[in-house]
């Protein structure tokens, strides 16, 4: 008899942005002429940089010839796009980085998905709340999260709360933890840390011998000094962090597929005899066993977006990202909603009318306003009672959009 992984069972049937798919399906079953607009997922809309486009243009023709054709390459990623990696994105800001620490993927979803494979499941995890739902669900499906509740919440995940109270910020776990995840800038709040609040977690996890995961997705759009752009900012975090970007919302290869993660050499485990073991040496292993590269294409395109036109044309897309989360937080507040976010990030978090659940709220913006949100009970407990905003639209929807909020 096959015996499948039962902690698949235990996870909710439906994914978050699934659940809401089936919910705008249905309206437009029911209103076919209804004139949606999609403000949800954080896909982008515009085109990509053309300086990406023209790369892979020319990096697909050198697949036609057999003097620059490309069979497989390292899964690690090749050497061009991780040197521009390390010094565009970490030498620039005075950060030491090495190319063997970095490794090239298809996207971040995958990457914090799939890190958990090289930690024991009896690690106990940190978690924010609202956050991400995959980080919550692969911890799940890898028999780390302990139980369902009644409530949606896990017995063995530490959940952070992040919400009106504390400003978003969480509070340092008051029981020791081993794995801690922070999103910064934050999906889905839009919020952030400063750098002395981040510096406390790093300290924190230099005192328990923990490790942060840190999903820095969305930090080219931060906009204020005083944030962060990378953990390795941080002194210390070298030894106890691992980063992950992606450039799907930086420069729109959400279609595309590209991110890379950051595993220092120095960065260590333990076994249960107290060994340490460096995470590099096991991620490069899991990495070379279960992936088989990004296509060359591709991070030719990547690699394009550092060049002079690549980091101009990327900046006015952020930028132009950046004009909707303005309008859009803007607009809510004249219309007399409480936001957050939109500053530092392309989402806005606003608060639902006074009774309304997250999901009521979701249905009534979805109904009778024809705007597809997401409700924030879909990112945790904390999230109840908030729907996220995405500015990755056109201008031209953004702008109706506001005009039928107001």
């Amino acid at each position: 008899m096959t015996l499948i992984n039962e902690n698949f069972i235990k996870i909710p049937a439906t994914y978050l942005f699934s659940e809401i798919a089936k919910r705008v399906a249905q309206l437009q079953q029911q209103q076919p002429d209804a004139r949606l607009i999609r403000m949800g997922i954080g896909d982008v809309s515009l085109p990509l940089p053309d300086a990406s486009v023209d790369a892979m243009i020319k990096a697909a023709e050198e697949q036609r010839h057999s003097s620059s054709f490309r069979g497989y390459g390292p899964e690690q990623g090749y050497d061009f796009l991780r040197k521009a990696i390390c010094e565009n994105d970490y030498h620039a800001r005075g950060i030491k980085m090495e190319t063997d620490e970095v490794f090239v993927s298809d996207g971040s979803k995958s990457d914090t998905g799939n890190i958990g494979d090289i930690f024991s499941a009896d690690n106990k995890v940190a978690i924010t709340d609202p956050s991400y739902p995959v980080y919550v669900d692969t911890n799940a499906m890898a028999g780390r999260a302990g139980e369902p509740g009644e409530t949606g919440a896990w017995t063995n995940i530490v959940y952070l709360p992040c919400n009106e109270a504390n400003q978003f910020v969480p509070q340092l776990p008051t029981e020791a933890v081993d794995l801690i995840y922070l999103c910064y800038p934050n999906n889905p709040t839009g919020t952030t840390l400063t750098r002395d609040q981040l510096k406390k977690w790093v300290e924190y996890a230099q005192e328990h011998k923990s490790i942060i995961l840190f999903d820095a997705a969305y930090e080219a759009f931060i906009t204020e000094e005083n944030v962060p752009h990378s953990i390795y900012e941080i002194e210390g975090a070298r030894e106890v962090a691992i980063e992950f970007r992606s450039f799907s919302k930086t420069a729109g290869f959400t279609g595309t597929r590209c991110a890379y993660t950051i595993v220092p050499r120095n960065l260590m485990a333990f076994t249960r005899n107290g060994d340490a073991i460096a995470l590099n040496r096991l991620w490069n292993r899991r990495h070379t066993t279960k992936f088989n590269g990004t296509s060359y294409v591709v991070q030719r395109a990547a690699e394009a977006t550092y060049s002079p036109e690549g980091k101009q044309q990327v900046k006015a897309l952020i930028a132009y990202y950046m004009e909707n989360a303005r309008l859009i937080r803007e607009g809510l507040q004249r219309a007399g909603y409480t936001v957050y976010g939109g500053i530092n990030a392309p989402y806005v978090w606003a608060k639902a009318p006074t009774g309304m659940t997250s999901w009521a709220y979701f249905d009534y913006l979805l109904n009778e306003k024809q705007l597809v949100t997401t409700p924030g009970a879909g990112f945790g407990a904390s999230g109840e009672g908030f729907v996220r905003f995405s500015a990755f639209g056109s201008r031209e929807a953004t702008l109706e959009a506001m005009k039928r909020m107001e």
